[in-house]
């Protein structure tokens, strides 16, 4: 079993700058792939940005050139830095897992572990 703990979320002013991070605790060495999505208001959940094992990654295109996803295996830690905040970024952030990298890495079916989530919120 794989428990994720997501933090680094709060309130920030559009044009500024959140570091979110996702720690994995239980079998979370066996997790290949490793992403973050978000879900506003009203709105389905969408992937923002993953990453395997290796370093490779994917990122949304609404995202692309301002959030940057890493990870450190040694700490069992993922991380979404975002820059360049937008009022439209105001979401839930979930980071998410499983074993292996399939389709697009931002599907939500792609995914079998979830933490509870952390909340993002740009005043614009």
């Amino acid at each position: 079993q794989v428990q994720l703990v997501e933090s680094g979320g709060g309130s920030v002013q559009s044009g500024g700058s959140l570091r979110l991070s996702c720690a994995a605790f239980g079998y979370s060495y066996s997790m290949n792939c490793m992403g973050w999505f978000r879900q506003a208001q009203g709105s389905e959940r969408e992937g923002v940005a993953a990453i395997n094992s290796g370093g490779s990654t994917r990122y949304a295109a609404s995202v692309k050139g301002r959030f940057t996803i890493s990870r450190d295996n040694a700490k069992n830690t993922l991380y979404l830095q975002m820059n360049s905040l937008k009022f439209d970024d105001t979401a839930m952030y979930y980071c998410a897992a499983h074993p292996y990298c399939s389709g697009s890495w931002l599907r939500v079916p792609g995914y079998n572990y979830w933490g509870q989530g952390t909340q993002v919120t740009v005043s614009s």
